[in-house]
């Protein structure tokens, strides 16, 4: 009686429930995605027609000739859409799917459905790590060159990231109580220091600088970072979708983990650190964009449910759309001015967010 009732309370939260309704859903995400990028590169400070964008980007991608071959092969509207644009998009499309990844193994491994990709400190050390690197000045220094920023962001991330897990680890065993908090601590002493640097930098420019990095921006996305980044998310894509059956346990916890044999401590210690580096691969390369990673799994829950052979796939590809159309309202919605994307993502995701605390849509499974 009470799995029949624990079943119709999950079934009650997810509106697809049949492997058929599932299959189309994601499908539909796809042809959404595919859609998304085509049409994302035509619009921004200057303006260009959806067909033509999707012809320039046929040919280059595949050869094949629509219309008139000066336009697909020479013209400022070619140089704009697949040298500056594209990238972009496809920055966006990458950065999305990993937040929200990243995002909803954290939900389950945390066992919080409050935690995002930065809950382990990883936004704080990276943003102390690239404050560090413009206003004390090793941003450009050595072999590094113009990759210093990107090379101390991530390496604060990820030193964060494992201040938390030993700082959880010590006195007993690692739990999801001790690495929420152990998170909280890290993020305040990282924010603390980044702002005692600050606070004492001789350096307009670079404040500046720093400010509009933890905003979090795609405006540098180029061809040659984008191959670090789309194999960081398509190689932890097919790792985490393959770790379902761990993930969905999660969600039941340590004492029924272990009736079924499986030793979550590992797991979940593994799961953070994959997460964190991912995260700081991410962070590097487009500063700190909130709330994507904490939103877009509790409003996918809703639709496919808890099940994480269907969530993670579901989420990945939502989280992808979400983030490339959100880039798109960052550069057009004020004329001749690109806005931070992390502005738009908390102006979009801080009401999706109190409306599912005020609807109570924020658990797992049957849990409330």
């Amino acid at each position: 009686m009470q799995t029949d009732l624990l079943e119709q309370s999950e079934s009650k939260k997810s509106i697809i429930h049949s492997r058929y309704g599932f299959t189309t859903v994601i499908l539909v995400l796809l042809v959404i995605t595919f859609l998304s990028v085509g049409a994302a590169v035509s619009f921004g400070q200057v303006d260009i027609p959806v067909s033509q964008s999707y012809r320039i980007l046929l040919h280059h991608i595949t050869g094949i000739q629509i219309g008139d071959a000066q336009e697909l092969t020479s013209g400022s509207y070619v140089d704009i859409i697949w040298k500056i644009r594209f990238p972009r998009v496809l920055m966006a499309m990458f950065i999305g799917a990993g937040l929200t990844l990243c995002g909803t193994i954290m939900q389950a491994a945390v066992q919080n459905p409050l935690a995002d990709p930065y809950i382990l400190g990883i936004s704080s050390g990276a943003s102390l790590g690239a404050t560090f690197a413009i206003l004390i000045g090793f941003g450009s220094m050595g072999l590094l060159g113009q990759t210093g920023i990107a090379f101390w962001a991530f390496a604060g991330a990820v030193g964060a990231s494992l201040l938390v897990l030993l700082l959880a680890s010590a006195g007993g065993k690692m739990t999801s109580v001790k690495l929420v908090l152990a998170g909280m601590v890290i993020n305040a002493l990282c924010t603390a220091f980044a702002n005692f640097i600050v606070y004492f930098a001789n350096n307009a420019e670079g404040i500046k600088t720093v400010t509009f990095w933890t905003m979090g921006s795609l405006a540098a996305s180029s061809w040659d970072k984008l191959p670090l980044i789309g194999v960081a998310v398509l190689l932890s894509v097919i790792f985490f979708l393959l770790q379902s059956r761990v993930l969905n346990t999660m969600l039941l916890g340590d004492e029924a983990a272990v009736t079924l044999g499986i030793n979550l401590s590992v797991y979940r210690k593994a799961y953070m650190i994959l997460t964190a580096l991912i995260t700081g691969v991410m962070v590097a390369s487009c500063g700190m964009i909130g709330f994507v990673g904490l939103i877009i799994p509790h409003m996918v829950r809703g639709l496919v449910g808890s099940d994480h052979r269907r969530l993670l796939p579901a989420s990945i590809l939502f989280g992808a759309i979400f983030l490339i159309w959100t880039d798109v309202i960052a550069r057009t919605i004020v004329p001749n001015v690109e806005l931070p994307i992390g502005i738009i993502t908390a102006l979009i995701g801080a009401p999706m967010f109190m409306y599912m605390l005020i609807k109570k849509g924020y658990a797992f499974g049957g849990r409330s």
